[in-house]
């Protein structure tokens, strides 16, 4: 292994000047810079990361709080996850995952240890434990997803209030009247998470401008709970038009049990989902939908966090605009 050593002696040079190029602490000759460089291209040479840190008073590293629940669907968190990695290396970071559900336990670890010099936070709940640890911490935090109170906070999210309320409108200029929405599991309402209540009042609200009736049932992933889910729905609005779904693993068991039940997509009913690009087009019935655009998410949430570190960010949110695509699941309601 090439050590700093041998970089000095190819570059005729003390180990002192080795140090100062490598962490910029002092004024070199740019001849000097120039020949300590191409000796450490040369020899092949890596600063030891543990030493560079102590130099730089910095980890070179971004934690990532991203808890994997059972009532989530993991698959756009690690979209979202692997978003943030790859545009953190571009960066100069790697990324240390923390996947368990510690809550503020996690930051204080974090924070308390200096193994990070900043945070990512996901699955963000509108009245969220974490929030005033990230605020007094000393290292800068970024949320994907927004609080209630966004005060102080640096966060990036997709506006699910206005993704809701697109889902609407277009419903409404089909002539819909009567729309069933299937939500999360239960359990992401009872720990208010900040994206599922955010759309529900979209919906909510939306729906109360265009005169529409809106039914909202949480649902569990799996077929028995879609099927229990669709049955109450059909049992007490039998009027119903048109789905909003906002559960990436009740999609194609909905679309299955739509079609069990003789009712054609879009002809009996329409289908909109939020959900990611992917589902919406591989869906049995390509889906019109709302993106969640998990890897601008996350490639944002990095950025911000870098400009932070630079110094040149102070705390800002960011919603991103939803966009609706429209496929073959939404049509005019039916007379």
């Amino acid at each position: 292994m090439v050590t700093l050593a041998d970089v000095a002696r190819h570059a005729g040079v003390s180990a002192s000047t080795v140090s100062y190029v490598l962490s910029g602490k002092r004024s070199i000759s740019s001849s000097t810079r120039e020949r300590v460089e191409r000796s450490i291209d040369e020899l092949g040479y890596r600063p030891h990361a543990g030493a560079r840190a102590l130099a730089s008073n910095r980890s070179g590293i971004i934690a990532l709080m991203v808890p994997l629940r059972t009532d989530i669907y993991v698959p756009v968190m690690l979209q979202i996850a692997m978003a943030v990695t790859t545009t953190a290396r571009a960066h100069g970071y790697d990324v240390l995952l923390l996947t368990g559900e510690e809550g503020p336990e996690a930051v204080r670890r974090v924070e308390g240890s200096a193994v990070a010099d900043a945070m990512i936070v996901m699955d963000v709940e509108l009245d969220d434990e974490r929030l005033p640890l990230l605020r007094a911490a000393r290292s800068p935090a970024v949320l994907i997803g927004l609080p209630a109170d966004a005060g102080g906070l640096s966060c990036v999210d997709l506006d699910f209030t206005a993704a809701g309320a697109l889902c609407v409108e277009h419903l409404a200029g089909l002539g819909h009247r009567e729309i069933a929405f299937i939500g999360e599991a239960p359990g992401v309402y009872e720990r208010r998470t900040g994206f599922a209540e955010r759309t529900l009042a979209g919906l909510r609200s939306a729906a109360g401008t265009h005169g529409m009736r809106l039914l909202h049932r949480p649902c569990a992933s799996g077929w028995t709970a879609v099927a229990a889910t669709l049955g109450r729905i059909l049992e007490e609005r039998p009027g119903t038009t048109a789905f909003v779904v906002q559960n990436e693993a009740a999609t194609d068991p909905l679309l299955a049990l739509l079609r069990q039940q003789r009712l054609a997509v879009p002809e009996d009913v329409s289908v909109v989902a939020v959900c990611p690009d992917q589902v919406a087009a591989q869906a049995p019935v390509p889906l019109t939908a709302v993106t969640v655009p998990a890897q601008d998410m996350g490639r944002r949430a990095v950025e911000q966090v870098v400009a932070m570190l630079d110094g040149g960010e102070t705390a800002e949110t960011v919603l991103l605009a939803p966009e609706l695509t429209v496929r073959a699941s939404s049509g005019p309601a039916p007379r």
